[in-house]
């Protein structure tokens, strides 16, 4: 993270790690690729965890963050993405216009900027980049925080009813953070990650979490470790913000096929989330809190609530892959797709996988070398019969094959290693030719085959 970018270090930089919250190799519009070239080169180091540097910018670009549509404020380790996709979907099945902030992109950094609905195109885009490169003079700043300011002035000059921002890295020093008195705050569950920039306990994590906590404002609260939620709720009583707690002021499960939300009004009965997996659950219930508190659910939910869990969109979260090149080498395999990249990720995805009908599961696994790789196979070494290991293209923090294959064996799972994806999936398909395969370890490995895969 503290080495000087050449310029193909760059040119990656300007793409999709969520697993970094910084950069990564992208596909964009020749316009916007140059700009972003030089924005990824302004800081020495790619994470930075600090206000200064984006007050001044921001000042300098007449405090947009002070001008934007009411905010709701998304925090948390696991779940903000799919919580985030599940609100834009209901407060727009009400009709409202929803600008939404994402960190990163899977393969076009216009992924990010969410305009009133519609992605923003690339000639607004760069002429945002133009704007917010003149401004900063060349002045140190990393390319999330400078490229966050271009999205700030994108959301101030378009009208809009809400804006969902999703935190970067954290929440107490994290740039979305300069948002003064957010209309809502978000927490999903919090659990070990990036430990090197957050802490290395729960508690100092969660406590970086809770930093997007503004005196007065209700704060929506996911299922949380008791050690996480006691910061948490420490943080809240002083400050005076109201919590809608999971567990106390609301619950969601299954029962016979369908999900039950409980609040204080009362039960809803919706159909099961689009988005697979038993944390969706948790991840649609905090969702349909936040609906809750924004006004947007009316005593019976209508069709607010249904299609906030029914219409929600969130790429490579357990993404079924049914079409191109991929899937076209591998007739009769049942191809997935997850980025999930921290041990609580991989306790999901095992979850997942043990629900689904039985079938020969293999992984297909790259990870960064900044990841607890053992702590993310564990749990997937009781559902999966093997893993191919592969370094993760144009990543330069990439765990080598050989080392992920290590750590897979070490939990007892059995492991090879493949020069790509399109090489293991060859192998898998040549053993098991009817196996379900699942890629997964990296937002930048499901951006590489996002892109790759048409």
């Amino acid at each position: 993270p503290t080495a000087r970018c050449t310029a193909a270090a760059a040119r990656r930089r300007t793409g999709r790690s969520r697993d970094d919250r910084q950069g990564g190799r992208g596909v964009n519009a020749p316009g916007s690729d140059a700009i972003l070239e030089r924005l990824a080169s302004l800081h020495p180091k790619m994470i930075d965890l600090s206000l200064e540097r984006v007050l001044r910018l921001l000042a300098a670009l007449g405090d947009p963050h002070k001008t934007l549509p009411p905010v709701v404020h998304v925090a948390g380790t696991n779940g903000k993405g799919s919580t985030q996709a599940m609100i834009r979907a209901g407060l727009e099945a009400g009709g409202a216009r929803v600008h939404a902030y994402t960190s990163p992109h899977l393969v076009r950094f216009h992924e990010r900027i969410r305009l009133a609905g519609t992605l923003i195109d690339d000639a607004a885009l760069v002429a945002l980049l133009d704007e917010v490169e003149t401004v900063n003079a060349g002045a140190p700043i990393t390319f999330f925080e400078v490229t966050t300011c271009a999205a700030f002035l994108a959301f101030s000059r378009t009208p809009a009813d809400w804006l969902l921002l999703e935190v970067g890295l954290g929440g107490r020093l994290d740039t979305t953070n300069v948002v003064e008195r957010p209309a809502l705050c978000v927490i999903t569950p919090v659990s070990m990650d990036h430990e090197a920039y957050l802490g290395d306990r729960l508690e100092l994590i969660a406590g970086e979490k809770a930093g997007i906590l503004k005196p007065g404002v209700t704060c929506v609260v996911g299922p949380q470790a008791p050690e996480a939620m006691a910061v948490i709720e420490a943080r809240a009583d002083a400050l005076g913000c109201p919590l809608i707690a999971h567990g106390r002021d609301w619950l969601a499960w299954t029962e016979r096929g369908r999900m039950v939300f409980q609040d204080g009004h009362g039960l809803l009965d919706l159909p099961l989330p689009v988005l697979p997996g038993a944390h969706q659950i948790d991840n649609a219930g905090a969702a349909l809190a936040a609906l809750r508190a924004l006004g947007r659910l009316d005593l019976a939910g209508s069709h607010v609530a249904e299609a906030a869990v029914s219409r929600a969109e969130w790429p490579a979260r357990m993404q079924r892959l049914r079409r191109g090149p991929l899937v076209d080498a591998a007739p009769g395999v049942e191809l997935w797709l997850d980025g999930g990249h921290n041990p609580s990720a991989g306790a999901a995805l095992a979850a997942v996988l043990a629900g689904m009908p039985v079938r020969p599961t293999h992984l297909i696994c790259g990870m960064l070398n900044t990841k607890d790789v053992g702590g993310f196979l564990r749990p997937l070494a009781g559902v999966a019969a093997g893993l191919h290991a592969v370094s993760i293209p144009a990543a330069p923090a990439t765990l080598p094959a050989a080392t992920t294959a290590e750590a897979a064996r070490a939990v007892a799972l059995p492991a090879q290693v493949a020069e790509g994806v399109a090489a293991a999936l060859a192998a898998i398909v040549a053993s098991e030719p009817g196996a379900r395969v699942v890629i997964c370890g990296s937002l930048y490995l499901a951006g590489t085959v996002l892109a790759e895969n048409g």
